[in-house]
């Protein structure tokens, strides 16, 4: 696979930078132009959503590579219950085949799927409402990246932002080239959104592309085998009302940066966590994201676990510092998050027997549908014997 030239090699006036130059431009106004579209469109959704919950069907989840943290409850988390209780059929994958994409060791599995599961029930995952399942325990969704993968080429695959980023990011660390299981990580994403014909997907902006071959893959199917009746939706963006959590060292939260607060977390790390956050030098406190990220990243915690807005809190605030705005910060983490603790602790305390049972019937019930899905596939393609 070709890959762009590495920052540090890259040309600063030749014609190939220039070139590269204007290649980035295209793409960042091409991105801001899809952004404007897709906000437009969730607009729309929503009220869609409000009146008929009944016809949407969502496919979202997450990789198990271990507990989930504060960033996933704001970030995700929080909206897909959110679209639970408004009546969306929701599905949430536990998608344990991503974990080796880029990695060599998965680390213990099924230890972590649990951790996993037991943070959406604590959250408010409803299984007798939504269905929660793994990759691996599903055959029939993962036999359909073979039909998909026919209707992209790999330059649209290189394309994509996450293939490109860990192909640079191979480059610079001088390791191997990136897996075939990552080059094609795009399309497993559509397999898993199409075999339960998934018809809207709650992403950040950040993950347009990814959906978009999505739909190319759902596009190039029914006119290629369905021209007469459409099979697969064309699955709709769903903007996602998210923020983006920061750790305690200012960069985004992430387990893989040692930075992020879990869930499970006991309230002495909590508030030792808060204390650390990174502040600026600015004495009185004020809501200006661009200008004050550190300052806003805590109001809008605080804000979020106590109901109200990051300005109503920074005027609250106001000249009392950062000291003052940490000290709020704490306890409405701390208090906010205590139901869903505790929730945990309970379920935990009973043993995996629980969490095996709502896991298992997650699985069948994918089963069933992706079994459906495939045979209906394989009849369009004329390969049904």
């Amino acid at each position: 696979m070709s890959v762009t030239t590495p920052p540090e090699a890259a040309p600063t006036s030749s014609a190939p930078g220039a070139l590269l130059d204007l290649e980035a431009a295209r793409e960042k106004r091409t991105t801001t132009r899809s952004a404007a579209a897709a906000r437009e469109r969730t607009a729309e959704l929503e009220g869609l959503i409000a009146r008929d919950p009944g016809k949407y069907r969502v496919l979202t989840g997450d990789r198990p590579t271990g507990a989930l943290h504060l960033g996933h409850l704001l970030g995700t988390v929080a909206n897909r219950m959110r679209l639970q209780d408004l009546g969306v059929e929701v599905f949430l994958i536990v998608a344990d085949y991503q974990v080796i994409t880029d990695r060599d060791d998965a680390g213990d599995l099924p230890a972590t799927v649990r951790e996993v599961l037991l943070d959406y029930l604590a959250a408010g995952l409803d299984p007798q409402r939504s269905t929660v399942f793994t990759h691996s325990a599903v055959p029939a969704l993962n036999q359909l990246l073979l039909p998909f993968l026919s209707l992209v080429t790999v330059a649209e695959l290189e394309r994509n932002p996450t293939v490109k980023a860990e192909a640079e990011a191979a480059v610079l660390r001088q390791r191997r080239g990136i897996s075939g299981l990552l080059l094609t990580y795009p399309v497993h994403q559509a397999a898993d959104i199409l075999f339960c014909h998934g018809n809207l997907v709650p992403v950040g902006v950040d993950q347009l592309p990814h959906l978009e071959i999505t739909r190319t893959v759902a596009r190039r199917f029914n006119q290629r085998y369905a021209a007469a009746r459409p099979y697969f939706p064309e699955p709709d963006a769903l903007i996602a009302p998210s923020t983006t959590v920061l750790g305690s060292d200012g960069r985004r939260m992430s387990k893989s940066r040692g930075n992020a607060l879990e869930l499970r977390a006991t309230e002495d790390k909590t508030a030792a966590f808060v204390k650390r956050a990174k502040t600026d030098a600015e004495r009185t406190i004020t809501y200006e994201p661009e200008r004050r990220p550190e300052i806003a990243n805590l109001l809008q915690l605080g804000a979020y676990f106590t109901g109200s807005t990051p300005e109503g809190l920074a005027e609250d605030v106001g000249a009392a510092g950062a000291g003052r705005l940490k000290a709020l910060v704490t306890e409405a983490v701390v208090e906010g998050l205590r139901p869903l603790r505790a929730r945990r602790r309970e379920l935990a305390s009973a043993g995996p027997r629980y969490l095996d049972e709502v896991l298992a019937r997650g699985n069948a019930r994918a089963n069933e549908i992706a079994n459906r899905t495939l045979d209906d596939v394989r009849g369009l393609m004329g390969m049904r014997y």
